[in-house]
């Protein structure tokens, strides 16, 4: 991705903005990813011992490692996709003691465009140690293009995801995209994942992995690209995830009656 200069509609740009106790976003500058110019967000937490947590870092302007470094020392460093991994190095140079975390695919995605990262971790299933408890996760299955990792900060009930729902604002954007952005059904209107990463993912371990976070009961859906839901996440979650939670109910529906049917035969 290559770095904009044009506004986003979400400034002040690379500050903190409070969500929640010990949780914050950065809006960042906007970045080009298929000649688009796409907003960027990090989030930051404060876990129980002070130290700071950084998901998808953005740009590290001087401002923002000040209002950083007042809040508690830089320690997590999460890449968590196969696309959001731009200033990660950056930060690992501001921040030599951070530790950095990786979902699948972003050191292989990285190489291609020519970029050489080392990553202390390889995000999985479970909460790494450092914030079990606090901040709970998994990986995202049933794609081989994009697996990402999602997370729940208890404390605030604020879900984080990445790219899985994309929300553009369409007023923000430049006029000549946001045709592009209405047709793909990514806009604010009813953000959504994108049909082409949707493409790449089977039904049933998406729409488990949609269940698993509607069981986690968050009250905020923070994004990476678009407006942010402060409120109402399930509700939003069933909406951006309608079709695939339906035809999982469909499913799991015949899968009843088929069972019920064979032991009432069974039983005769």
């Amino acid at each position: 991705m290559a770095l904009l200069k044009n506004a986003t509609g979400y400034e002040p740009l690379n500050t903190l903005k409070p969500v929640a106790d010990d949780i914050w976003l950065v809006d960042g500058p906007a970045l080009s990813f298929y000649g688009m110019p796409f907003s960027t967000r990090c989030t930051v937490v404060r876990l129980e011992n002070g130290d700071l947590w950084v998901h998808s870092p953005t740009l590290l302007t001087d401002g923002l490692r000040t209002e950083l470094h007042a809040l508690g020392p830089v320690r997590h460093l999460i890449a968590p996709n196969w696309i959001h991994y731009s200033y990660v190095r950056d930060w690992q140079q501001a921040y030599p003691d951070a530790a950095a975390y990786a979902a699948p695919g972003v050191v292989e995605r990285a190489a291609k465009k020519g970029l050489s990262l080392v990553f202390d971790t390889d995000l999985g299933q479970e909460a790494e140690p450092s914030w079990a408890g606090q901040i709970d996760q998994m990986i995202v299955e049933g794609s081989k293009v994009h697996r990402e990792a999602v997370f729940l900060h208890r404390a605030s009930a604020t879900l984080i995801l990445t790219d899985l729902i994309e929300n553009f604002e369409t007023a923000k954007l430049p006029t000549w995209m946001r045709p592009l952005v209405w047709i793909a059904g990514i806009d604010d209107s009813d953000g959504k994942m994108p049909p082409d990463m949707r493409q790449t993912f089977r039904k049933a371990p998406l729409a488990e992995a949609v269940e698993r976070m509607i069981a986690w009961e968050p009250q905020r859906l923070i994004l990476a690209h678009g407006r942010w839901y402060q409120s109402d996440a399930v509700g939003e979650l069933r909406r951006a995830f309608r079709r695939i939670l339906r035809d999982r109910e469909w499913i799991v529906a015949m899968e009843r009656i088929e069972a019920e049917r064979a032991k009432g035969e069974h039983s005769d």
